[in-house]
């Protein structure tokens, strides 16, 4: 344990001395382990900046490593590209903000430097040493606080609990949507954060179900209320609650984060749904990606019974309180 921590400090005092890319570079990272909502709290900060007068205009990226991707080195992520080729986070970036370039690549500095846009968004570069953002978010999850966690492997940090000081703006995620001014407070001393550095509270915002197949769908489904769920997310428990507000889960199958689904995969939902013929079979957007990309001609591999009734559950982070929002589009006008 140590010597761990010997190499995490190391680790960060060359990341405070490492430059900056050319242009202004915002990156939303964590201490722990998956889980805390990096990629909906990128989609938020993209959604940001196109509607800023500052950056609405610009030429906007995302760089990521693109985790579990097949692929090497710099690539520009397609809307028709893979998981497999660019990961199932950037795809689902890609798809859903087509004037947003995305791109992975484990080299950073390189990436950001291939990419020439205005402004880069860093995916999870919080622990990437040789490269210092122009403004560095720190996730912390709300149910799963730093200072109640362990290193890696006791317990989910992947980083020192303490370099939550070097961000220059700490987002608690997935909080109920009302929090007491006593608890604020409680979470800035407990995070035992600078004096002045902003604090910011999200929840999860859940919308409407969309389909995966929308030519091939039959929203009857979605009314019978019952439905099976199948995720390969880091915790599903949030989603499940959401869910059972609405539907009665009669069949939940649960894959580990990032599964990459298999064709044996396809047939164990294919049989779930068969024994409730009447369910919806509901899943996330980011595994949704996953499920594409084991089906051949554009999904004509996954079988009907399948196409007719995948409906995503979309997520959004919000913020509990406008000002912290302001206060967030005034950082990034900054910039």
């Amino acid at each position: 344990m140590l010597i761990q921590r010997l190499i995490l400090s190391r680790a960060a005092k060359a990341w405070r001395k490492a430059p900056g890319a050319d242009v202004p570079t915002v990156c939303v990272g964590n201490i722990t382990v998956g889980g805390t909502g990096k990629t909906p709290h990128t989609e938020l900060i993209l959604r940001l900046l196109q509607e800023s007068n500052r950056w609405g205009n610009a030429s906007l990226a995302v760089l990521s490593r693109g985790y579990k991707r097949k692929s090497k080195g710099f690539q520009i992520v397609q809307r028709d590209s893979t998981a497999a080729f660019a990961g199932d986070e950037p795809l689902q970036i890609a798809r859903k903000f087509p004037a947003v370039t995305v791109a992975v690549d484990k080299n950073r500095v390189e990436g950001c430097e291939k990419l020439g846009a205005d402004i880069i968004v860093l995916d999870d570069a919080f622990q990437y040493k040789r490269l210092h953002a122009s403004l560095n978010i720190v996730l912390v999850d709300y149910k799963r606080p730093i200072f109640e966690d362990r290193l890696l492997p006791f317990g989910r940090l992947r980083d020192l609990p303490s370099r939550i000081q070097d961000a220059d703006a700490v987002i608690v995620t997935k909080c109920p949507a009302e929090l007491e001014d006593g608890e604020r407070q409680a979470w800035r001393e407990r995070l035992r954060l600078p004096e002045g550095m902003p604090l910011w509270f999200t929840t999860v915002e859940y919308c409407e179900a969309a389909p995966v197949f929308p030519e091939e769908a039959d929203t009857r489904y979605t009314y019978s209320k019952t439905a099976v769920l199948f995720s390969g997310i880091a915790d599903d428990t949030p989603l499940r609650a959401h869910i059972s507000d609405s539907y009665k889960i009669v069949e939940a199958l649960k894959f580990p984060d990032h599964h990459a689904f298999s064709r044996g995969d396809i047939a164990q939902i294919a049989a779930a749904v068969r024994k409730h013929p009447t369910a919806a079979l509901l899943t996330t957007e980011k595994d949704a990606v996953r499920v594409l990309d084991c089906a051949a001609s554009g999904g004509k591999g996954v079988p009907a019974e399948i196409r007719q009734r995948l409906f995503t559950v979309p997520v959004r982070a919000a913020f509990i309180d406008e000002a912290d929002q302001h206060a967030l589009e005034r950082k990034l006008a900054e910039l």
